[in-house]
């Protein structure tokens, strides 16, 4: 993240992100207006920060929180009030305070304490409170799903500009680069950055949107939830083969192997796992990040055979690359297990430095990052607040399921986290529409689908011809489950 930087369109696109999100509340039912908000924010707020004396910085992602929860005091007052704290929520609360643990353990004072846990809680817990808010039920969730698979498809003419002229776009638009563009070269050609922070992330993105779309089509609900947004008339006239064609060529051309394997792993997993009824594969997806984790932890893994394979079979440049973060987290771990059970805390003080003070070390993972700073502790929490979801999915629901409308968009957003735990073994990428997903999906399978029900009511007293456009999309898009699923574990279904 840089500091504030570039031309007069950084303040004021932030700055005027809010009244437009307020504006687009007064325009569209909340549920939908959140979501939009959210998505279209992401995708084109500049990847910069105002500071902001005594709190977090100014960035997209905190002003888009803001002005959502702003809109909704204002204009949707009665959702806010129906939020209730639920034992789902602890390790999301544990995680936003555990910064406060590292920075009193280590001596740096209970401000600097204070200081970190509200940038965490800005970054992680308030995405995920928007959603526990509005993407908390099966419509809110449907509604996010197809706002992001939309989302994939409005990057892919920026995408396709920026792989044939390089990652400019960002620099014509808000005056300078996001990222180093040495970066995005890749075999010959370009990865688009496009308004994110990074190549990886834009890839990621498109692969969030490939996935969902793939598999809310196959549920039978894309089609109908396309329909229930603002011009979606207009998207649905275009044939949705060719629509779904598009953003899966455009993902394929991203230029990124990784986010290539994580796309057919996931799309794999829900085919097979549902076509045979049997959550093992899962099971191995949430598996993989500890089993990591442990084996680096301990020096038990190396990664050498793994860069030697790829070495010969792929890209001596990308076994490299890869030998190198290896090589990194080896001093990292080192570092962070000579510290306390609650890390280092910040100020640089998890990093390696020579004699001379020079800093030696480069912290890609999320994870190893995340250990140095707030220890096994934090570690221990960011691994819980990203799985948790998809533990609920398994408890809650069978592999059968996972086709219907009711859970389409509940397990292709289930694997995409888990996926996006894997991503961060190698990648730092802090993408807030991932706690959308969780904070949606812990709030459903906690308190279970009937709250729709609530939903429904919180709608028709807007009355009028939205109340009855938006009860349209409800029932098209919410299909009412046996309460047994919604209170036992999973059965046989």
């Amino acid at each position: 993240m840089v500091g504030v930087q570039g031309n007069a369109l950084v303040p004021l696109a932030l700055l005027g992100s809010v009244p437009l999100i307020s504006w687009l509340f007064g325009k569209v039912q909340p549920g939908k207006a959140a979501a939009i908000a959210f998505v279209l924010a992401w995708m084109f707020l500049p990847v910069a920060s105002i500071p902001l004396k005594g709190l977090p910085d100014f960035t997209k992602v905190t002003v888009t929180c803001t002005a959502i929860l702003l809109a909704a005091w204002r204009s949707d007052r009665q959702r806010l009030r129906s939020f209730r704290f639920m034992g789902v929520d602890v390790p999301m609360l544990l995680w936003c305070t555990c910064p406060f643990l590292s920075s009193v353990v280590n001596g740096l004072g209970a401000y600097d304490g204070i200081s970190e846990s509200m940038y965490q809680s800005f970054t992680w817990g308030l995405p995920y409170f928007v959603a526990r808010i509005y993407f908390s039920d099966l419509h809110g969730l449907n509604t996010l799903g197809t706002v992001v698979f939309l989302g994939g498809l409005l990057y892919i003419p920026f995408c396709l500009v920026e792989m044939m002229m390089s990652p400019q776009l960002h620099r014509w638009t808000y005056g300078f680069h996001q990222h180093s563009i040495l970066q995005s070269m890749r075999d010959g050609g370009f990865r688009p950055m496009v308004y994110m922070e990074h190549g990886l992330m834009v890839a990621m993105w498109m692969v969030s949107g490939s996935i969902l779309g793939v598999w809310m089509n196959r549920a039978k609900i894309l089609p109908e939830c396309i329909g229930g947004l603002p011009w979606g008339g207009y998207v649905r006239k275009i044939p949705f083969r060719l629509l779904l064609a598009g953003l899966l060529a455009t993902t394929l051309l991203m230029r990124s192997s990784g986010a290539m394997f994580l796309f057919i792993t996931g799309l794999g997993v829900l085919f097979i796992s549902t076509k045979s009824k049997s959550v093992l594969l899962v099971w191995l997806l949430l598996a993989v990040p500890p089993a990591y984790m442990v084996s680096r932890g301990t020096g038990w893994w190396t990664g050498e055979n793994l860069s030697a394979a790829i070495a010969d079979k792929f890209s001596a440049e990308r076994a490299q690359s890869l030998q190198f973060r290896f090589d990194n987290e080896t001093m990292l771990v080192k570092k962070a297990l000579a510290g306390t059970f609650f890390g280092w805390g910040g100020w640089n003080r998890s990093r390696v430095f020579d004699q001379d003070g020079r800093d030696l070390s480069v912290t890609d993972g999320l994870w190893i990052i995340t250990l140095g700073t707030k220890g096994i502790y934090g570690l221990v929490l960011l691994t819980l607040v990203i799985s948790l979801p998809v533990y609920l999915l398994l408890y809650r629901t069978a592999p059968g399921q996972w086709r219907t409308a009711e859970y389409g968009a509940v397990s292709a957003m289930s694997v995409l986290l888990a996926l996006y735990m894997i991503d961060n073994l190698l990648n730092g990428m802090v993408n807030p529409i991932f706690m959308l997903f969780n904070g949606g999906i812990c709030g459903l399978l906690a308190k279970g689908v009937s709250g729709d029900a609530a939903v429904a009511g919180m709608v028709l007293e807007r009355g009028g011809a939205a109340a009855t456009e938006d009860m349209r999309w409800i029932n098209a898009t919410s299909r009412p489950l046996a309460t047994r699923f919604l209170t036992a574990p999973r059965g046989k279904k």
